[in-house]
């Protein structure tokens, strides 16, 4: 009798379980629908890599594809920053002196200001770099860890198709094609890293995300539920916009990376949304049953 039961017991648990794996087959399978009809739809190329945090699964359009990042790639030059930083390579309250010979136009705060009456140590230009994409801050830490050792940092970190080519705002190296590129799946790759700790340790890769975290502009974040953390970083230049997130759903995060060229941006941001909203929604039933 003991033994009938157990047998009962487990086959309803095996079934339950082939019936719940056959609902995730199913959603995983909608999902990749949904962002290949928004990426169908997109004016120019839109491509776009998802990383499920905790089973490891992954949806791609254009995975492979490479992008300009605009102000995306400054989340790589961050990431070297940080690293030097803990080598004891660099001092992250350092003081820096800003000049108006440093100061460099389009997106931040830094241009706007006076000539050498601000300071501000390596930690803030971070900040700046990372919540306001300032430019002027981007190009003096670019100066200070040198372009150089972050492509030695991307390529040690397996990304070979990441990247930085140009300092902000250098026109004469955009119109001879020079940008600063990344694929979708190697920046959902970099962001993965950073989650799990695996980027150097789970020290540095902590003290990268506490900036990545800091409030900003974005497409992936008006599409979620208010109060959703994310750690992120976007960039925008005419005809391309990009943006690489962590979305830190309670019991489901995951990665959304998202990039678009040769388009509209306004149409891309609107696509750029119905991505975020579609892996959302995804996740969040995911979490629920959990």
């Amino acid at each position: 009798m003991q033994r009938m039961v157990w047998f009962v017991l487990f086959t309803i648990s095996f079934l339950g379980a082939i019936l719940a794996r056959g609902d995730e087959t199913r959603m995983d399978k909608e999902l990749q629908s949904q962002i290949d009809e928004i990426a169908d739809r997109a004016s120019g190329v839109l491509g776009c890599a998802i990383v499920d945090l905790t089973s490891g699964e992954q949806w791609a359009v254009e995975g492979d594809t490479i992008f300009p990042q605009a102000s995306a790639i400054k989340a790589t030059i961050l990431m070297e920053t940080i690293r030097q930083a803990h080598a004891g390579e660099l001092n992250l309250d350092e003081i820096v002196k800003i000049t108006k010979q440093n100061h460099v136009s389009g997106s931040g705060i830094l241009v706007e200001l006076g000539d050498g009456t601000v300071q501000m140590s390596v930690r803030d230009l971070c900040v700046l770099m990372i919540a306001l994409s300032d430019n002027t801050a981007t190009n003096l830490l670019i100066d200070r860890i040198g372009m150089d050792r972050v492509n030695a940092m991307l390529r040690d970190a397996g990304a070979t198709q990441t990247a930085l080519r140009r300092r902000m705002m250098d026109l004469a190296a955009r119109k001879r094609g020079i940008e600063n590129i990344s694929t979708p799946y190697e920046a959902a790759q970099l962001m993965q890293r950073l989650h799990e700790g695996k980027f150097v340790s789970r020290e540095v890769s902590n003290d990268v995300l506490s900036i990545l975290r800091k409030p900003k502009e974005g497409d992936i974040q008006p599409a979620l539920p208010q109060g959703v953390p994310m750690a992120s970083k976007t960039g925008e230049l005419p005809g391309i916009l990009t943006e690489w997130a962590i979305v830190e759903l309670p019991g489901r995060p995951y990665v959304l990376v998202i990039m678009g060229k040769d388009g509209d941006s306004k149409q891309f941001s609107k696509a750029f949304q119905d991505v975020s909203a579609a892996a959302y929604r995804h996740f969040s039933r995911l979490s629920i049953k959990n």
